[in-house]
């Protein structure tokens, strides 16, 4: 038997979970619910659908080259990853905040977790 015994299999970020269109932007930036710190902004808009999808901003102005901007990216979608089934049917939209890049990973992480609580509670309402 391959694998770990008594597991549940690994969640995935599947194309499904990702807003691919302009036009799906277009609609998180215009109605949305907001968080915001020093690292990141997240927009969230409720939809119809199934389950939570992710969008990324991250603009080379922001963090640098990228090297930079790919390690945001990953961070993002990995914590996206992990919290996704427990989060509401919104889009989601996070803009990467200038001197975000010189942020370690952990910090990045404890930012993000605290944006999901935010727009969890607001969006449940």
């Amino acid at each position: 038997m391959n694998g770990p015994v008594g597991r549940h299999a690994p969640a995935r970020y599947t194309r499904s979970q990702r807003l691919l269109t302009p036009r799906d932007f277009r609609q998180v930036f215009k109605r949305n619910v907001r968080s915001s710190d020093h690292c990141f902004t997240v927009l969230a808009s409720r939809t119809d659908g199934a389950h939570a999808r992710l969008g990324t901003a991250v603009a080379r102005k922001a963090c640098g080259n990228a090297v930079m901007r790919n390690r945001l990216k990953r961070v993002i979608r990995e914590s996206f990853r992990q919290v996704c089934t427990s989060l509401p049917s919104v889009d989601l939209v996070v803009i990467v905040k200038p001197g975000a890049g010189k942020i370690a990973n952990p910090a990045l992480r404890a930012s993000l977790s605290k944006h999901w609580q935010v727009i969890n509670q607001k969006c449940a309402r």
